[in-house]
């Protein structure tokens, strides 16, 4: 009976936004859809080993602004940033448009769920054991400041014939609360004897008020329950003047 909802995709909107913002017609809006799935597949293959979080798209007139998210940028750019303008050059040719190329740093690494789950598959790649791997997230991510942690490991594991699931939590994630900051991935890491499925939620703190635009840093501090203005604090409103009405007028009786 239950329904499972993609944690991000429920709070848009609410305390996150979309990772592509731009504006087409309707001839247009499917080539450029399109491209926004390939540019993504090229830079996540491309760059497979700097620790990528996130990829935002934003597009004008002219040009295409890609934000890349990373826990190694300086592995991105290189010395003198030889190798970020080789990337930027052999993009511009495979998609045959201009691209300018934002590298951000990702301050908390432990704390972003795609960077924990690539870092859970490449182990399990390299026959760590899954469940070393897990708890070594776990913990990593609480000393961070987590408010909790799961890892949900499926497949094949330890090559055994029948799959199964195991999963490991610590704290709490609150799915349903939508000011929750929810962070959700999933990764996957293939082995000799298959595929091993890994999904990984960070539950990071609540969220009242926060910034829609997608240029923020999504690592930026909010405003929380403890740092909201009290009553007291609140600006007074100006008195509102409201017009006289006209006095009333009665007919004399003839």
């Amino acid at each position: 009976m239950g329904h499972k909802v993609h944690p991000k995709i429920q709070r848009i909107g609410i305390i996150r936004s979309w990772d592509s913002s731009w504006y087409s017609n309707k001839k247009k809006f499917k080539d450029l859809l399109y491209q926004d799935v390939k540019i993504r597949e090229f830079i996540f293959k491309k760059l497979a080993d700097c620790g990528i979080s996130k990829i935002q798209i934003l597009r004008n007139a002219n040009e295409t602004i890609i934000n890349i998210y990373s826990a190694k940028p300086g592995v991105i750019i290189g010395k003198q940033g030889e190798d970020i303008e080789k990337f930027r050059e052999s993009l511009g040719r495979e998609f045959g448009s201009r691209f300018q190329i934002n590298i951000l740093e990702v301050q908390k690494p432990d704390l972003d769920a795609k960077i924990v789950g690539d870092s859970i598959a490449r182990q399990v790649e390299k026959r760590i054991s899954y469940r070393r791997a897990a708890k070594l997230a776990l913990q990593k991510a609480m000393e961070a400041g987590a408010k909790g942690i799961k890892v949900s490991v499926g497949g094949r594991l330890n090559g055994v014939e029948i799959s199964r699931k195991e999963s490991f939590s610590d704290g709490k994630i609150p799915l349903q609360t939508f000011r929750a900051d929810i962070d959700y991935c999933q990764s996957t890491a293939f082995t000799t004897y298959g595929a091993i499925g890994i999904k990984v939620w960070i539950y990071k703190g609540d969220v009242f008020k926060k910034d829609l635009s997608t240029t923020v840093n999504p690592y930026s501090k909010s405003l929380t329950e403890s740092e909201t203005p009290k009553r007291d604090e609140q600006p007074a409103r100006p008195p509102v003047r409201r017009a006289a009405k006209p006095a009333r007028t009665t007919k004399k009786s003839s």
